[in-house]
């Protein structure tokens, strides 16, 4: 059943914040916890509940398969083969819809190590990473496995983020993303709360950027190159605090976690390791490019890069966001686009799929999670919520794409 629940933490020993006043000086005014928890009541996704999901006008939405275990991250084969995770069972199953109707027809476990989260997809082998181990198998010809290969088996503890992911860039080289172990707190492994640049060999792995509470969803810009990020903000801050980060995540960059959060408010619970103030931490800081309602939860983020979208979508980022448990009225649960400028830089968070939260709020029947693109343009959604991997597909006809690619 729905619960909510208002929890006031007590006054931490600690000072230089408030909800009033957020920049004065660390010895100002005591620093106080507080935030909700509501948790929308599940309802199932019928085809009722299906069929209502709002798009924009030439988009349709509909239930690519249902009826699986708690779907996590995606990976896409060349030839259309979908890998899905589940990190509690620790699998990988296979989905393929072999007569390309938008609908799969097999379901096939390929895999299973404790805790399998992150896939990876290149050169004919998916990388799958789990808490603290990285493996890699041969994709065979009928799309199941070879046995995977132990790459790595000494990734960061776990802790409040356990959920590594994988992406390989446009260098080639593969990128994992390893959270916090905390809320907010002073890493003991330089390698938590990071983005590490790893060797598909085995041999070693580098920090690429640092102070990145839990960069689940991350990809690069098809045209400048450039590797952008959303950030989930820090829990127990109120119900506005704090916000989502997007980042432009650059080799080197320090994005300000746990000491400086958003656009440069201080967090007295964790002073600046180096000893530096917060005016002298900040100003070494890469600060975010945009900011979205918090506690939304994003979880993928992939950039279009199909010609089959109208023109004002190209190089638009789709982001997932999983929702929200930490403030009084819910946000999230939704699919969100991230328009770009000419010159590859992100200007506004818009509304693309809603509808999951019904009931004047107070009930949902998704969470968005993962995001891949198909070949044919097409979007594939995992919720881990009610088992359904999602499609949303552009079918505003071949006309009107047509004008929009000549003016584009």
């Amino acid at each position: 059943m729905t619960n909510t629940t208002s929890l006031l933490l007590a006054t931490a020993l600690l000072a230089g914040f408030s909800a009033t006043a957020q920049n004065v000086p660390p010895e100002a005014t005591p620093f106080q916890m507080q935030g909700n928890i509501y948790l929308p009541k599940k309802l199932p996704a019928t085809p009722e509940r299906i069929a209502s999901l709002k798009a924009p006008a030439g988009f349709t939405v509909s239930a690519y398969a249902e009826g699986l275990d708690m779907p996590r991250m995606l990976a896409l084969a060349p030839n259309g083969d979908l890998y899905v995770s589940n990190r509690v069972k620790g699998t990988v199953i296979l989905l393929r819809d072999a007569n390309k109707d938008g609908k799969v027809e097999l379901t096939k476990q390929v895999a299973q190590k404790p805790h399998l989260h992150g896939l990876a997809l290149k050169d004919g082998k998916l990388y799958m990473a789990a808490v603290r181990e990285l493996y890699v198998a041969d994709v065979q010809a009928d799309g199941s496995l070879s046995e995977p290969k132990l790459l790595y088996k000494d990734l960061p503890d776990a802790g409040q983020h356990a959920n590594r992911t994988l992406q390989f860039g446009p260098d080639g080289k593969l990128y994992l993303s390893v959270g916090s172990t905390c809320n907010a707190c002073d890493e003991d492994n330089p390698e938590n709360a990071t983005l590490l640049q790893v060797n598909t060999d085995g041999s070693g792995r580098t920090v690429y950027a640092t102070g990145l509470r839990n960069t689940i969803g991350f990809d690069w810009h098809p045209t400048t190159k450039a590797l952008f990020g959303m950030d989930h903000g820090i829990d127990w801050l109120g119900d506005e605090d704090q916000q989502e980060e997007l980042n432009q995540l650059k080799q080197g960059g320090h994005y300000g976690w746990p000491s400086i959060i958003a656009d440069g408010k201080p967090y007295p619970a964790n002073k600046p390791k180096s000893g530096e103030s917060y005016e002298q931490f900040d100003a070494k800081a890469v600060r975010p490019l945009l900011l979205y309602k918090a506690h939304s939860a994003p979880l993928g983020l992939v950039f279009n890069r199909s010609k089959q979208l109208p023109a004002e979508y190209q190089n638009t980022a789709f982001v997932t966001m999983h929702g929200s448990w930490n403030r009084a009225q819910p946000s999230g649960y939704k699919i969100v686009r991230v328009r770009f400028n000419e010159q590859g830089q992100p200007q506004q968070f818009e509304d693309f799929v809603t509808g999951w939260l019904v009931e004047n709020d107070k009930s949902e029947f998704g969470r968005p999670c993962a995001i891949v693109q198909a070949p044919d343009g097409s979007l594939l959604v995992s919720d881990d919520d009610n088992g359904v991997i999602y499609r949303v597909a552009y079918t505003g006809g071949g006309k009107a794409v047509k004008k929009e690619k000549k003016r584009g």
